[in-house]
């Protein structure tokens, strides 16, 4: 059940209130079922006649009271009549004000009965769904950052940080500045000592402190006794700190009045309450932002740490720790073993997860022990076990690694104060001991397992934030660190920088008792990626235990930028349930994919085409260089006053903001064949111009071409009648992605996509609710935000073939969203769609075609997204009973409908199980229609346009033969060839700079696994001659040849692929093209004379 369900259920409850049936429809709309409701009423539990009380065991005990319902409930809270039936929640009401308790959590709610709807949330559990329990920040933390920014925005209005050993030289001051407001509040030093001695004997105006903090910092860095004998008292009260922090000697910045004052601010602050972690966010504050971005440095609050650990390791701990309460043995069996655990953060920073993890552990032992004593009914004398040097780390910038080591040493000294509050003994603090084993080195090319070996026995659990840098943004370095990592790996290439940390990790975690989870950027989880990373680890054996989807991640540090983020936690394969956190509440799963939602391991890869008989959906029109050739509203007006024959060259644009926004737009659509005359218009004639100059000034090449044509896009698509825009970027909230009709004079440029000239009810299949999931599924994300690819979104979308009728039914239905729309005109797509303000009629114009769009799946609608996954449970089972061993006795019907069903299971799920299965059903038809389907191969490649694409002609026996084998007899037949042979390919636009790079990323994996080099050409470069001997059409382009010369220097030219198509499709078409095509043809005299006159 969905929380939009259970609102709508509550909200039917207040309007159709029964007081004598309220209970049962409180329960009816958290979704316990009838069967359950008819059982309990009547039943030795239901004393509601008698004295105004039901009992549903361990769900709720429910009474009503006329008076004193706050009395009422507390006397119930410990009454041993409830209590011994467990309920979760105690409710008490008089039916007009209603409390209640939940026995978990210990949270209450006191409202008017009528508002339960705005509560909704807490009764959930009863729909088994857990609200998650986030800690908020710690206010002395915020206090800290917000202070030690404005010290040092302060320190940099008399001071330069620009060098590299600048900033080094104020990251070790802000250190052991740090380090010392900690110590005189905390009992390493006497209390207050340093502040004091600041203010004590340092100049107001601030002139000579920072002398007296070098001089300081040389004093923490001598033994006393090898002290000057001339220091003065005030000096030598400061004790020997050791540990390497004040070995160096650095520059302390200069004082003023105001910096020396704030200074000392800080050091009044409570420093005994802050968390060391908060350290890393000070480094933060003061680290430039091309250091921390280059270093991809990410500093973390205790609440986001939380997320992690809590799920990873802390909620078993508890839970076992409750399991062991009154077993002395059993705690003391818990304690060893928090005693043995190891943590790891192989991208630690200055330490923030291994400092709470460390300190999370520590609170924990204290409970057991405390508990140990409370059985035992005296103090034992145990200390604590848990040593630094159970926690590893990986840090790549050497001043945060040592900053980790001082942190997690102030951790275990705060734990220590913390202990001896609680049992009166501790370890003494000074000299400084060993900080953790934190390395420092590249945690890409280091061997984890030396890093943290792996023993017999051992319970490791790995954590961390890693560096986020996406493809694009990834230098040299990035990508030398991923082809370490990922080796031979296809695509690896697609995935942002943290996707070593999931490989690497999941590897070091295999068949051992291990577990591991990372903050990531949610593009992980997203789109192309999702196929290339999560299909390898999933072959590990390797799952999801726990998730957070999509979510803001931010720290406490001053100007902190939150980015969307997801937390992924990795575990061996195994039957427990699995976590799904999502808008703050919990959803136990059986299985977690690598979309991180409820379901099975599907993978949905980039598709070229569409996977239904749809039109094509494409980019709009690229708009690079262009600005001159775009119009306000006023500019356009300006120009027809003016010049009133310009009209004929205006068109308005509309692109997602336009679209969605309403904003109004324009650009001048100029054809060459009306060039002079619009040349004649001198406004039009200097923004040509311009457009000419910038374009040639410009570093992109493809640009500095597109200058030959200054008064025309890179692309010229429009529509004949209408278009359907699709903008790229769109916000999450909305249950509809708002697509709309244009009509032909509507220009849309490349920030939407665009369907020219479709028919209205494909509009209706890609504007429904259906859809909407799919995309927001298995599609990629701005942030939150939704963005729509036609390669992942529209050309995978599953959808049946569907009849005319209903393709009528559905234009109806999308003509009656346009009137609705036509309805609330003088409101914008983005008001129209809000989902707290969609109009009410445009509202139920949408669920009419969801309903019909559902239908064309099956009859009955779906009632919820979970039913939508039934459908794909069903199809799991189709596949898991094909009858192999049975195909030649089916009859031509069934063996259509066997072959059919299998298709649109494999290619609208297309993983690898479910495409064997649909390639050994085809091998079937295959194996009697071979020479059938060479011949139509052949003749397909050579008049495309002519006939009719099928999945048989593009089938020969090498696809289906042992893979060893194929392998082996492809690398020898590329090596005959490879001197001889190789492939031309022919694009729309060289100076689309993305389609040349995308065609030259597949021909270079395809010359790495064949030997044949390439040549790319544009479509407007080849001679007229070549293209009718290719028969080349712009429509079909990308257009694919093996260009082969033979031993009397004849260039053969043979079409291996037309349009975007995979590299082993090409790999694949190329031997079959030459085996049964080229090498055909020369045998045959007629043929070669033929090709000579060409």
């Amino acid at each position: 059940m969905t929380i939009i369900e259970i609102e709508n259920n509550l909200n039917n409850l207040i309007s159709n209130f029964n007081k004598e049936s309220f209970i049962f429809d409180l329960l009816l709309a958290y979704g316990t079922p009838k069967s359950t409701i008819k059982r309990l009423i009547g039943s030795d539990h239901d004393k509601l006649d008698t004295n105004g009380e039901l009992i549903f065991r361990k769900k709720l005990f429910f009474k009503v009271a006329s008076k004193n319902l706050h009395s009422v409930i507390d006397e119930l809270k410990t009454q041993k009549e409830v209590t011994k039936h467990s309920p979760r929640f105690i409710i008490v009401t008089d039916f007009e004000t209603l409390l209640a308790y939940d026995t978990k959590t210990s949270d209450s709610l006191d409202t008017e009965l009528l508002n339960i709807v705005n509560h909704y949330d807490f009764f959930l559990p009863l729909a088994g769904m857990e609200k998650a329990n986030f800690q908020d920040e710690n206010p002395a933390d915020v206090r800290a950052s917000i202070k030690m920014a404005k010290l040092y925005d302060e320190l940099q209005k008399n001071n330069k940080f620009e060098s590299k050993e600048d900033i080094h030289s104020l990251n070790v001051f802000l250190t052991r500045l740090l380090f010392c407001y900690f110590a005189e509040d905390t009992n390493i030093f006497e209390e207050n000592l340093f502040t004091y001695s600041i203010s004590s004997h340092t100049l107001p105006d601030g002139s000579d402190v920072n002398n007296y903090m070098e001089r300081l910092f040389s004093i923490f860095n001598t033994p006393t006794d090898k002290r000057e004998k001339n220091t003065p008292e005030y000096l030598q009260k400061f004790p020997y700190v050791n540990g390497g922090l004040f070995k160096d000697v650095v520059k302390v910045p200069t004082f003023t009045t105001k910096s020396r004052n704030i200074l000392i601010e800080v050091g009044q602050l409570k420093w005994s309450e802050i968390n060391p972690d908060i350290f890393g966010s000070m480094i933060q504050a003061v680290v430039t932002s091309d250091h921390r971005g280059n270093m991809g440095m990410h500093y973390t609050s205790v609440p986001n740490i939380m997320k992690v650990i809590e799920p990873l390791f802390l909620d078993e701990l508890y839970l076992e720790f409750e399991k062991a309460y009154e077993n002395k043995s059993k705690l003391q069996m818990l304690l060893n073993r928090l005693a043995k655990i190891k943590i790891f953060d192989p991208a630690c920073g200055s330490g923030n997860f291994l400092i709470i993890a460390y300190k999370k552990l520590r609170q924990l032992e204290m409970s057991i022990m405390q508990r140990i004593d409370s059985l035992s009914k005296e103090k034992t004398f145990q200390f604590s076990e848990i040593k630094l040097t159970q926690f590893y780390g990986i840090e790549l910038d050497d001043f945060a690694h040592e900053v980790a080591m001082l942190s997690l040493w102030l951790a275990e000294h705060q734990m220590n104060l913390e202990f001896y509050k609680a049992f009166g003994r501790t370890s003494p603090s000074l000299p400084l001991q060993n900080g953790g084993n934190i390395i420092h080195g590249n945690a890409t090319r280091l061997n984890w397992k030396e890093v943290c070996p792996k023993n017999v026995g051992d319970e490791i659990y790995i954590l961390g934030n890693p560096p986020y840098v996406g493809t694009r943004n990834q230098e040299s370095s990035h990508k030398e660190d991923m082809a370490f990592v990922f080796g031979k790996t296809k695509n690896y290439k697609i995935l942002d920088y943290i996707a070593c940390w999931f490989y690497i990790g999941a590897k070091y975690i295999q068949n051992i008792n291990a577990k591991l989870a990372f903050v990531s950027t949610n593009s992980i989880s997203q789109g192309d990626q999702v196929s290339v990373l999560w299909s390898n680890i999933f072959n590990m054996d390797i799952e999801i235990s726990f998730a957070y989807q999509s979510f803001k991640w931010k720290n406490n540090a001053k100007d902190n930028a939150g980015v969307t983020v997801v937390i992924i936690g990795l575990g061996n394969k195994n039957k427990n349930e699995k976590k799904l956190y999502s808008e703050n509440f919990i959803k136990r799963v059986s299985n977690i994919n690598g979309y991180l939602i409820a379901g099975s391991n599907v993978v949905v890869e980039r598709r070229t085409k569409p996977l239904i008989n749809i039109p094509k959906m494409s980019y709009g029109n690229y708009t690079g260089g262009c600005d001159e050739l775009f119009l306000s509203l006023t500019e356009k007006e300006d120009l027809i006053n003016s010049n009133p024959e310009s009209i004929k060259f205006i068109r308005k644009l509309s692109g997602s903001a336009e679209f969605i926004q309403g904003k109004e737009r324009y650009c001048l659509w100029i054809n060459n064949s009306n060039l002079e005359e619009a040349l004649k218009i001198d406004n039009i004639k200097d923004r040509i111009e311009k457009v000419r100059k910038n374009r040639l000034l410009s570093r992109d090449e493809a640009l500095q071409k597109l200058a030959q044509r200054p008064h025309q896009f890179r692309d010229t698509n429009e529509a004949k009648e209408s278009s359907i825009i699709i903008p790229i970027v769109s916000s999450e909230r909305r249950k509809y992605i708002p697509m709309g009709f244009l009509d032909k004079e509507y220009i849309i440029p490349n920030s939407a996509q665009a369907i020219y000239d479709a028919e209205p009810w494909i509009f209706g299949i890609i504007n429904s609710f259906m859809h909407n999931l799919w995309v927001k599924a298995v599609g990629g994300s701005l942030e939150t935000r939704i963005r729509y690819s036609s390669v992942l979104c529209y050309n995978t979308f599953p959808f049946p073939d569907i009849t005319e009728k209903q393709k009528e039914e559905i234009t109806e239905l999308v003509f009656n969203i346009l009137d609705e729309r036509e309805n609330h005109s003088e409101k914008t797509i983005a008001q129209m769609y809000d989902p707290n303000k969609m109009p009410k009629g445009l509202k139920e114009a949408h669920h009419q075609l969801d309903l019909a769009i559902e239908k064309c799946y099956r009859n009955k609608p779906f009632e919820n997204d979970e039913e939508r996954e039934t459908r794909l449970k069903k199809e799991d089972e189709f596949m898991d009973n094909i009858p192999f061993h049975k195909l030649d006795e089916l009859s031509t019907d069934e063996y259509k409908r066997l072959l059919d069903v299998t298709r649109n299971i494999s290619t609208g799920r297309p993983n690898k199980e479910f495409v064997k299965k649909y390639a050994a059903v085809q091998k079937f038809w295959v194996d009697k229609s071979e020479n059938f389907a060479k011949s139509w191969s052949v003749a397909n490649l050579e008049n495309p346009d002519e006939l009719i694409y099928s999945d048989i002609g593009w089938t020969s026996r090498d696809r289906v033969n042992n893979k060893t084998k194929k392998d082996r007899e492809d690398i020898e037949f590329f090596s005959k060839i490879k001197n001889s042979a190789g492939y031309v390919v022919i694009i729309e636009d060289k100076a689309n700079n993305a389609l040349l790079q995308d065609t030259k990323l597949l021909y270079d994996k395809i010359k790495e696994e064949t030997g044949l080099d390439y040549l790319i050409y544009d479509f407007y470069e080849v001679n007229d001659n070549l293209k009718k001997q290719l028969n080349l059409k712009v429509n079909n382009l990308p257009d694919n040849f093996l260009l082969y010369v033979n031993h009397k220097k004849e260039k053969i030219y043979k079409r291996v692929a037309q349009g975007f198509s995979a590299a082993t499709k090409i790999i694949s078409n190329t031997k079959f093209v030459f085996e049964n095509a080229i090498l055909e043809e020369q045998k045959n005299p007629e043929h070669r004379l033929e090709k000579a006159k060409h």
